[in-house]
């Protein structure tokens, strides 16, 4: 085995151990472990894209068979890395008097990556945002995809959504997502 194919495999796996896997370099398909078993192989992705509701539900009409509570807002309609629909159940929320709206809860992606087959996963959510009155200042949330939920394209999937509200214009709000999924 060649030493340097062993050093970037090593390389790579360090580099994604720590989240970093925009610069990890892939081993080799002939790269072995240290007991001189094949690796298994798993692509790490980093996705990003946008978000708009579908107000209309003309294009998200309903959640997956088996979410269907998942509607405390509009689906969201996924362009980018994600294509397809995202759909939110709250299981909690609230208001601090300094105006920090916190919420909890639980969503379903159905779509496809990258144009690849599509399928389904799951996430839990925690929200934070700040609010003037009734107008949305900032507002983010992280999307960690629940462990065996994923189906389809999706079977086996990990990683991780990171959403930003666009909140400029309160007439245009939209969603930039970013992070990273790996597929086995």
């Amino acid at each position: 085995m060649n030493r340097s194919v062993l050093t970037a495999a090593a390389f790579a796996l360090a580099l994604t151990a720590c989240g970093r896997t925009e610069l990890a370099v892939q081993p080799a398909p002939s790269a072995l472990t240290a007991l001189g078993q094949p690796t298994t192989t798993s692509s790490t992705l980093q996705i990003s894209g946008s978000a708009v509701y579908d107000v209309s539900g003309s294009i998200c009409p309903a959640p997956p068979s088996g979410y269907e509570d998942f509607v405390s807002y509009p689906g969201l309609v996924l362009t980018g890395s994600l294509q397809g629909c995202w759909y939110t159940k709250v299981d909690s929320s609230k208001t601090t008097p300094s105006g920090v709206y916190l919420e909890a809860g639980r969503e379903v992606f159905i779509g496809r990556l990258n144009g690849g087959e599509s399928g389904v996963f799951a996430t839990t959510y925690n929200f934070e945002s700040k609010f003037s009155g009734s107008t949305e200042i900032f507002g983010r949330c992280q999307h960690p995809l629940v462990a065996g939920s994923g189906t389809g394209g999706f079977a086996g999937a990990t990683g991780r959504v990171d959403m930003k509200d666009i909140v400029a214009d309160p007439s245009n709000i939209y969603y930039l997502y970013r992070g990273h999924i790996s597929l086995r």
